[in-house]
């Protein structure tokens, strides 16, 4: 028998890649139609589904992405039964950006900009005025938090038009830079208990005839990323969150809407060897690479200076059958951080952007020993991280 031709990898066509709906369905055009439904000028509606309200809620569940509803309704029946409801009753989802990360997300979600023009595209990024790698959700090494995302958030445009703005959170994040840049406006009001803080948003829903109220709660993620979406510790998250949604709705003043939405779901990875390359031990990805930027499903790579083409090659190369690899031009061409990158925003984003296709990540053993243990993962273009909910009660 005749033995079958050697055939090169063919690497994934960039196109390929779904790119999120900026600008008509994504979390950062949420507030804009919200608020623009609520009369606060320089904003658009660029979700037509929505129906404007008076009174709007935000309620933020972290890691919990469409799909994850979908496929739970035991342990979250509430929440699956409003997914007819989504994006306006057409029972469909909406986007993240990319990468589907929280400091990305959050900040699109209080900025009503995508990731190109907030100036936050990934999990840590390279700060192009000291070389450092910046970490974005937790703020190190700290930047000067205005200049690092110098626009107003639109609960900051919404309160100076007379809406009254509150955000409902853990007292943890009062005084964040990642608050500050993203989600300052009104009042910040901490409350530790889920509870606590959707009954506190229900009332300072009705504080106001117009009214912008957000909360969030993170334990879904957090259960997530250590025990894994398959795991009971998660499903109990779940269960308790369905909980509090269904709270909340159920105390709703009247000319009202409360939104349920998420910043980006969340897929397993197997502890194995072809799910998970592990970058510090891998001698060809590391040439020619100054910083590992990014998580393990959306990598920001940075090359030495001069070595950017061949960094690009290899990593196509070697992994371009499982990831889009993009250089960064091709990345911001093809829309993946938005319509427009702002200059300031450009030198962050990787010289080589690699999005995860296959259920596999690129862990950095030595560097990130805490998010390589990790279980659930996030970040990439995937439908199971891009795609979330956005439920509505109205009232």
């Amino acid at each position: 028998m005749a033995q079958a031709a050697w055939q090169d990898p063919v690497p994934l066509a960039l196109d390929t890649a779904p790119v999120p709906a900026y600008g008509s369905g994504s979390l950062a055009d949420l507030l804009p139609t919200l608020a623009a439904g609520q009369g606060v000028d320089g904003l658009t509606a660029a979700i037509p589904e929505l129906t404007p309200a008076d009174r709007n809620c935000v309620f933020l569940i972290d890691g919990l992405g469409w799909e994850q509803i979908k496929a739970h309704p035991d342990e979250a029946p509430f929440l699956h039964s409003l997914l007819p409801t989504s994006r306006g009753g057409t029972g469909r989802p909406i986007t993240a950006g990319f990468p589907s990360t929280t400091a990305t997300s959050l900040a699109s979600v209080g900025t009503g900009l995508p990731p190109g023009a907030h100036g936050l595209p990934g999990y840590t990024v390279r700060n192009p005025e000291t070389g450092e790698l910046m970490n974005q959700l937790r703020w190190r090494p700290w930047s000067e938090p205005k200049v690092w995302q110098p626009y107003p958030t639109v609960f900051q445009l919404a309160d100076a038009a007379g809406v009254r703005t509150a955000q409902v959170s853990s007292p943890d994040f009062e005084h964040t830079p990642l608050t500050k840049v993203a989600l300052s406006g009104g009042s910040f009001l901490g409350r530790l208990s889920g509870e606590d803080r959707m009954d506190t948003a229900a009332q300072r829903l009705a504080a106001g005839d117009r009214s912008l109220v957000y909360t969030y709660y993170s334990e879904v993620d957090g259960k997530g990323h250590r025990f894994g979406i398959d795991s009971d510790a998660w499903r109990g998250q779940l269960m308790y969150v369905d909980g509090l949604a269904q709270r909340l709705a159920e105390q709703l003043p009247p000319r009202s809407a409360l939104y349920i939405t998420a910043d980006h779901g969340m897929i397993d990875i197997p502890f194995d060897e072809q799910s998970r390359i592990d970058f510090d031990e891998d001698w060809e990805l590391r040439a020619g690479v100054a910083l590992l930027g990014g998580e393990g499903r959306a990598r920001h790579v940075y090359a030495v200076p001069g070595a950017q083409g061949d960094v690009l090659a290899v990593w196509r190369e070697v992994l371009g059958e499982q990831f889009w690899v993009a250089s960064r031009d091709e990345a911001v061409a093809a829309g993946w951080f938005g319509p427009a990158v702002d200059e300031r925003v450009y030198g962050r984003i990787g010289d080589v952007v690699a999005a995860a296709h296959d259920d596999v990540v690129i862990t950095a053993s030595v560097n990130e020993p805490h998010e390589s243990a990790m279980v659930g993962m996030h970040g990439s273009l995937t439908p199971v991280e891009q795609l979330v909910p956005l439920l509505e009660v109205r009232s």
